[in-house]
């Protein structure tokens, strides 16, 4: 094959050039949304931004010029940055600390659900062909003395050309980066980087952490004589707007709307993405002072309800786990290998929880029993693969992965099917609930929260992971339902209903639970138990 040839130096400035130009568009453009916005603003300042990236850039990838790296290290960043810019600029999404943990701790059938048609030839095209032209161009090499003044002048060309933006427009820069952080988020590769080296640093720093008991002698409060069972369901990806149970258009709740069942219209999430949202609300810490490590290192609200004699159980059917929430507690994992027409090999339909969920009812051993259902629910970008075509009631729906190629009201459809399926899964569980409530006389309810919410399109952004402090309202405002059987001894309905549309969160959760659970241990709040004041024996 014909091998080209340039030096080192050119090989750099197009490098460069290609990945800011290129690679960096979603970057570029919310700057010049950002600094439009100002009627007065400066134009030459704008013109700057780009060339300071490049600068930047071209120092950067000047630090990996050498003879065995140079090569190597420019075909991973083409690689790299193309999927961070796929990723970045149909979804939305961007590569921060909060989404490289979340992308660690994801299993491998969540991520291919991200690759279609358009994906590959995007990674074909503009970083597989430039990679392989990467490696096939002959670099042109002078002494190691020479090479090292020829990077040396280089580097200092860019470094007065840096100098002489910063002195010129560094009042811009400061009051623009300062009033909006959030941009640096958009950087490709860099912030990719600076994610990544924080998470590792964390991780090893934090792997050897004590492990802190909360309370060793939790107990149950004996003042209820009926047996109870509590269900949590824990959903995925359920935004509240998209419920008609919260007033939404469409009846997405067709199902549970028949029922007593309780709807927190203003709920907000600990987290934008799973494997922060779920440690964070089965955690003691809340929103402000979460920490992961923090958080793994410690009981958690699960382990306390368990030792205090609870027969605790955890189904689940979310390929990404418990996120260790449930790693002390008994187990059942959905098997997606199964020979079943609910399951293909990657994914089960949430109507597999109700087998297991049978099943322990039907063999109760405790007095209190909590069955905590981890469901799919309307993980993307895959909505289509989330519920049975016998369920598909909103049409036409977005029966693919590259949904930003999808119509908007194909997307809703889609994403509507998913909560309604989610709201038929509900009921068959409240049903069994209701059964179990009269043929044993027990104390049933069932508490059902989203991890996060979902984006859908809502100003150019879609699916979940954002940034808290930049998350539009619709990855954080979720749902939460309530539901207990008619004659549960325990709370008052009419009480609960009057707390429905107070401000919660998921710092309410852990307490919450305890009180549902009727756990007594030090490390309850009355206070941020929702249900407390409700409570017919308080």
């Amino acid at each position: 094959m014909l091998k080209f040839k340039s030096s080192v130096n050119n090989i750099i400035l197009i490098a460069s050039a290609y990945i800011t130009v290129l690679f960096n568009f979603p970057f570029f453009n919310k700057v010049f949304h950002t600094v439009t916005l100002n009627e007065t603003y400066n134009i030459y300042f704008l013109i700057s931004v780009p060339i300071l990236l490049f600068s930047l850039m071209t120092i950067f990838n000047s630090l990996f010029s050498s003879r065995f790296i140079f090569k190597p290290f420019l075909i991973f960043t083409f690689l790299l940055s193309s999927i961070l810019f796929y990723a970045t600029f149909h979804y939305g999404v961007i590569f921060d600390y909060g989404m490289i943990q979340n992308s660690v701790e994801t299993d491998s059938a969540e991520i291919f659900s991200y690759f279609n048609f358009y994906a590959i030839i995007f990674f074909l095209f503009f970083g597989l062909i430039p990679s392989v032209l990467v490696f096939y161009i002959k670099l042109e090499r002078g002494t190691i003395t020479q090479e090292l003044f020829s990077r040396i002048r280089l580097v200092t060309i860019f470094f007065v050309i840096i100098g002489t933006i910063v002195s010129l427009f560094y009042v811009n820069y400061a009051s623009v980066g300062r009033n909006n952080r959030e941009l640096t988020s958009y950087l490709t590769p860099f912030k990719f980087y600076e994610a990544s080296y924080k998470y590792m640093i964390r991780s090893l720093y934090n792997s050897s952490r004590e492990f802190r008991f909360l309370d060793i002698k939790p107990t149950q409060d004996k003042s209820e004589t009926k047996p109870k069972i509590t269900v949590l369901v824990l959903g995925e990806t359920a935004r509240a707007k998209n419920f008609s149970l919260n007033g939404y258009g469409p009846s997405t709740n067709a199902y549970t709307a028949s029922t007593d069942i309780v709807s927190f219209s203003n709920f907000t999430s600990c987290g934008t993405a799973t494997a922060v949202s779920v440690p964070c609300m089965f955690s003691r810490l809340n929103k402000e002072n979460y920490d992961k490590h923090i958080a793994d290192s410690q009981q958690n609200v699960l382990d306390l309800i368990n030792l205090s004699g609870v027969d605790v159980m955890w189904i689940d059917n979310n390929n990404g786990g418990c996120k260790g929430v449930c790693k002390r507690v008994k187990t059942i994992e959905i098997d997606v290998d199964q020979t079943d027409p609910l399951c293909d090999g990657e994914y089960c339909f949430d109507q597999k929880l109700l087998e297991p969920l049978e099943q322990k009812i039907k063999n109760l051993k405790a007095d209190n029993t909590l069955i905590v259902l981890h469901m799919i629910g309307s993980h993307g970008p895959t909505y289509f693969k989330r519920y049975p075509k016998i369920h598909r009631k909103f049409v036409p729906d977005c029966q693919r992965s590259d949904i930003q190629n999808c119509s908007t009201a194909e997307l809703i459809n889609t994403y509507d099917n998913t909560i309604l399926y989610t709201d038929f899964v509900l009921k068959k569980i409240i049903e069994r609930l209701e059964n179990i409530s009269i043929t044993g006389n027990f104390n049933s309810s069932l508490l059902f929260i989203s991890d996060h919410g979902e984006s859908l399109g809502e100003n150019g952004f879609f699916l979940h992971g954002f940034p808290y402090l930049f998350a539009p309202k619709e990855q954080t405002h979720i749902p939460m339902l309530y539901w207990q059987n008619a004659k549960n001894t325990q709370f008052n309905l009419a009480c609960i209903r009057n707390k429905a549309t107070l401000n919660l969160s998921h710092d309410n959760f852990f307490d919450t639970l305890l009180g549902i659970t009727e756990v007594n241990t030090s490390a309850y709040d009355p206070e941020k138990d929702i249900l407390n004041s409700c409570n017919k024996n308080t």
